[in-house]
């Protein structure tokens, strides 16, 4: 299974983050599967941004859930991360990830992808 971000590096306070995750070896409806992104800020641990379910249901950390929306394109087995009204709190590594049965628990990782937001 292998999953690999994508998007842009630089965003402008006040906008909208878009990141997509292309899965390949696996599909992102198979049964019992979340497919989430987790971030980590430089010198922060991690934190578990939200989850979109092999049913297509969604998932959101509360600290974050009024500003996130995940989403789906099950045609290309890709989800999408937006988030919205960004600042630069919200530099950090963004990883897509997999996890089984379980929201937080991730078995599988992108590579990461640094976001930094600066005007």
């Amino acid at each position: 299974v292998q999953l690999q971000e994508s998007g842009p590096g630089l965003v402008k306070p006040s906008q909208t983050l878009s990141l997509t995750c292309t899965v390949s070896g696996d599909s992102i409806t198979t049964n019992y599967y979340y497919w989430g992104w987790i971030r980590q800020p430089p010198g922060k641990g991690l934190e578990w941004m939200g989850a979109i379910a092999w049913s297509g249901s969604t998932y959101y950390s509360p600290s974050l859930k009024s500003r996130t929306s995940i989403s789906r394109d099950t045609s290309k087995n890709q989800f999408t991360l937006q988030l919205s009204s960004v600042t630069p709190e919200d530099i950090a590594v963004y990883y897509c990830v997999r996890s089984h049965r379980s929201l937080v628990a991730a078995d599988y990782w992108g590579q990461g992808t640094q976001v930094t937001v600066s005007s």
